[in-house]
C-alpha cells in the first residue's frame, strides 16, 4: 500500500488576506475557489508540488456553529497547527514575507542546532508558518 499527502487544510478568518499571503507573497496558484452558504474555501498548489493541494477555509465553513466558534477562538489565539515551506532563497523569501500586511515575524532567518536554516512568522490569520532553506 502506498499513501501520500494530497491536501493540507489551513484555517483562515479572512480569505482575501490569506490570498494576499499564500498566493501573492508565497507564489502559490489558485486551482479552485468555492463559495457556499456565506463562506469560501480556496485550493492552491505550488509549481514544484502540484499534487499537494493547500485548502484555505474559514473556521465556520462546513461545521456546526458551536464547532466553528471553537475553531475560530483557537485560530484567534494562534493555537492551531503549523505549516512548513522550503525555498531555495530563504533570505529573499523572508524579506518578501515580512513585508506582507498582517504578517507577524516570530524569528528572522537563523541556523538551527538541528541543522536547518529557517525563519518563522504568523500569517494574517495567526497560523504559524515556518520557511526553511532548501
Amino acid at each position: 500500500m502506498t499513501v501520500s499527502i494530497s491536501h493540507v487544510h489551513i484555517s483562515v478568518d479572512d480569505p482575501d488576506a490569506a490570498l494576499l499571503f499564500y498566493r501573492d507573497t508565497l507564489g502559490l496558484s489558485v486551482q479552485n475557489e468555492v463559495a457556499h452558504e456565506g463562506f469560501r474555501w480556496i485550493t492552491l498548489t505550488s509549481e514544484s508540488q502540484p499534487e499537494i493541494q493547500i485548502v484555505l477555509s474559514q473556521p465556520q465553513a462546513g461545521r456546526s456553529a458551536e464547532d466553528g466558534a471553537a475553531l475560530a477562538a483557537l485560530l484567534a489565539k494562534g493555537e492551531l497547527g503549523q505549516v512548513q515551506f522550503s525555498t531555495a532563497d530563504l533570505d529573499a523569501t523572508f524579506e518578501k514575507v515580512a513585508a506582507t500586511p498582517g504578517v507577524e515575524v516570530l524569528q528572522e532567518p537563523a541556523d538551527q542546532f538541528w541543522g536547518a536554516r529557517d525563519a518563522a512568522v504568523r500569517d494574517p490569520a495567526g497560523n504559524l508558518v515556518r520557511i526553511q532553506q532548501a
